[in-house]
Formats: structure tokens, sequence, C-alpha cells
């Protein structure tokens, strides 16, 4: 194998595979990166079996090939030489590849190509075809709210939901709930995957190009494929039954609030400092006609109080939550205002931007003494 590639290139195809190069596995084949030379093409894989991600950079090749080179110190040795082209050439020394880039040289050993579980592609009867920004949105929107929790692998994933002209993604760790919908441009069967979070948060990351492309999910049994730009990543799915998110939501309010969000945000996190040393990170709300009180009491610390300007409709209400979750929804609302929707200080509340129908979250009040 001997081929010259652009080392910028090179180095995005390294970081784009680098996600799924396995850090603790008994296989030393995973710890590597795969790359292939054919058709002028240089195409860089990784895969821990969780999750696989391919990348295809432009190549001249003299001489085709496949090797397998160390993830870690392939990466390093990518993001640290020198000039513009990069020279990858198979040695005479057996399983050494030669590396040059100017006035530098290395020399790698290299692992059994033959050994790595090279991925395919899924090929399925309806692909769908999103919008990368499209995607991007429903995945930041919604992510933050999964389950961290293994003993529950049902809630460390979104719900990809796809009905007619419409695409959702749900995610809730039982105590809070984000749902973002968007309008699809064509229409599409039916379709329920639940994607792990890590590789939703990893897919966002990657969306990042500044021209709009579309993106193609192919599924089959338990994996998912998706396909943009130069960029394959194939993904295990979490099997089991996701649970009816719409009977969480609840279909009427009598309180509703209006509060600025940067000034509740704020407010919140001043208020949160004590509060997160506790036990459950507790602050109580108290809305009222023209303001919410903001208090939190820790017997070690001490006490906070805030108050927010806001414009109330119905009956006035105290009720706790978790701090930690008003302020990630808050990070993640992009509107000048929220619209705080409850009912009684027992019953799940909602929160949403003022001018965004389509994203909803819903959060338990806690129990306090």
């Amino acid at each position: 194998m001997k081929i010259f590639c652009n080392r910028s290139q090179l180095q995005h195809a390294v970081q784009t595979v680098q996600k799924a190069v396995a850090s603790k596995t008994p296989l030393p084949i995973l710890t590597g990166i795969y790359l292939e030379a054919k058709n002028d093409k240089l195409e860089l894989q990784a895969t821990d079996y969780e999750i696989g991600i391919s990348c295809t950079i432009d190549a001249n090749i003299e001489q085709p090939g496949a090797i397998v080179l160390s993830g870690r110190y392939f990466q390093e040795m990518v993001r640290k030489l020198p000039g513009e082209s990069i020279e990858i050439s198979t040695s005479t020394e057996e399983r050494t590849i030669k590396i040059t880039a100017g006035n530098s040289q290395f020399n790698l050993l290299s692992l059994p190509a033959e050994e790595f579980p090279v991925l395919r592609q899924i090929n399925s009867e309806n692909p769908i075809i999103v919008k990368d920004y499209c995607l991007r949105e429903l995945i930041k929107k919604t992510v933050f709210a999964c389950a961290n929790d293994e003993a529950r692998p049902i809630f460390t994933g979104g719900l990809l939901e796809i009905k007619d002209q419409e695409i959702r993604l749900v995610a809730t760790n039982t105590h809070r709930l984000a749902l973002k919908k968007d309008s699809l441009e064509s229409g599409s069967d039916q379709m329920k995957l639940i994607i792990p979070a890590k590789i939703l948060s990893e897919l966002a990351r990657l969306l990042v190009g500044e021209d709009a492309q579309d993106v193609t999910l192919s599924w089959q049994k338990n994996q998912v494929g998706i396909a943009f730009d130069n960029v394959y990543i194939i993904s295990r799915l979490i099997e089991g039954q996701f649970p009816d998110y719409n009977k969480v939501i609840p279909p009427s309010y009598t309180t509703t609030i209006e509060i600025n969000t940067d000034e509740f945000l704020a407010a919140v996190e001043r208020v949160s400092l004590l509060a997160k040393d506790g036990e459950y990170n507790v602050a109580k709300f108290n809305f009222t006609n023209d303001e919410v009180i903001i208090t939190s009491n820790n017997p070690d610390v001490g006490k906070a109080y805030e108050t927010v300007n806001a414009t109330l409709s119905g009956n006035g209400l105290e009720i706790a939550f978790n701090a930690k979750y008003i302020i990630d929804i808050l990070k993640n609302i992009d509107s000048e205002n929220i619209i705080f929707s409850l009912n009684t200080e027992l019953s799940p509340a909602c929160i949403t931007p003022d001018n965004d129908s389509n994203y909803t979250y819903i959060i338990t009040p806690v129990r306090t003494n």
C-alpha cells in the first residue's frame, strides 16, 4: 500500500472516526483505525461493536491496500505532523507502516487488517431522508433528558419516531421528558427507533456542516445506519418497548406563567448554588400574580432567595423542582420568554418556548416537607 493525501483532510477523518475506537476491550484490533485505499479514495473505519464510524477522503493511490493502525498513536501523529501532504506506505518490514510528512518520518507497527470487523452499510427498502439542521436541532433539544442509569437501558436512548410527514425525538429519565418535533419534506412509512444517547450526541457533534445537506437513515433488526456527506455511522438500537409518552403530557393546565428566559435562568442558577449541595438539588418556586419567588434552603450552608418578574394567568402556586432539571431546559430554549404551565403542586408541569409549539418539556415536581 502506498498513498498520498492532504494532512488536514486526514486529520478531520481521524477525528471523525476516533470516537468509535474502543478504549477498554480484550480485542486489540478494536483499538485500531482501519484504513483501506482504493479507487482514489481512502476510507477510515473504527468500531467498538456499539458504534461504528466510517469517513472517506480523496487520496492519490499508487498502490491499494488495507492496514490497521493504533487509534491512539495515529491520531496524535497526524495532528502534529508538519506540512500539507502525508505519505503512507507499507514498509518492507512485516507489519510496519511508514508515515512521512515534510522532514518527519514514523514507522508504526500495524495490526492484522484481516481481523478487523469491516463495517457493512445497511440497505433498507424505505430509508428516511431528513435535513442535517433539523436532526441536529431535534437531538440538541432532547438528548440531555435521557437517563444515565444503565439499569434501565430503555431510558438511556432517545425515541426517534416518524409518522406521516412528521419526525419526533423523545427523551426521558422518568422524572422529566423532552419532546421535539418537526416536519419532513416528504411522507414516509411509520418508524420507531430507540437510539442510544451517546450515539445521538456524537451524531449532533458531526452534523456541523455550513451548507445544508441530507441525512439518510436506514435500519434493520437491531441496527441503524446514518449517512451524510462523507461519513457513515452504524449503531446498535436499544431493544424494548418505549413507554407511551403522550400519557405523561397533561391535556390542559389551570395556571400559566410567562417569564423572561435569561432572567429566570440566571436566578435559578444562583439559587441552585446552595441547593445543589443537598441530596436532591431542590429549589422552591412560588408563582404569584407578577413575580416568581425562587428559594432554596440548605441547613449546612444557608438560604437563597430570588425574585423574577412574571405574568400569571390562573391561580398562584408553590411547587418544588430539581433545580438542575429546570436549568437544563432553560439553556436549550432560544426564545426570549418561556411559558411555565402548572396544575397542582404534585402534578407534572410543562415548560415551552413562547414561540415554538413543537417543543415540550415535562418535569415532575419534588415532594417537600
